[in-house]
């Protein structure tokens, strides 16, 4: 016999998926708004005729947009409609058994 998750259990996990995803990007975020002014300072005071802390900071930049873009954006909509339209189908599939 096969135990299945309830709608609640269901809905905390995504939930739970969802914090977790947001405290990771805001992590991300807040370590680049710190350690990029920091290399900017450094390297000014060291070497003002190279800027080269521009490197780390685009490269990171990159990094944090696509992060950005998988916690906020491209794609959620369709993942809903997918789990809604899974969790659908295994409801019917329950019914149909009992």
């Amino acid at each position: 016999m096969e135990i299945l998750p309830d709608k609640e259990t269901i809905a905390y996990r995504k939930a739970s998926r969802r914090v977790k995803d947001l405290k990771e990007f805001y992590g991300n975020l807040t370590s680049y708004c710190i350690i990029i002014p920091f290399l900017a300072i450094l390297n000014i005071v060291t070497a003002p005729g190279y800027l080269w802390f521009l490197w780390p900071a685009l490269g990171w930049g990159v990094g944090i947009a696509f992060h950005a873009i998988s916690v906020f954006g491209i794609g959620k909509s369709w993942e809903e409609r997918k789990i809604r339209e899974l969790m659908e189908k295994d409801e019917k599939q329950k019914i149909k058994t009992l």
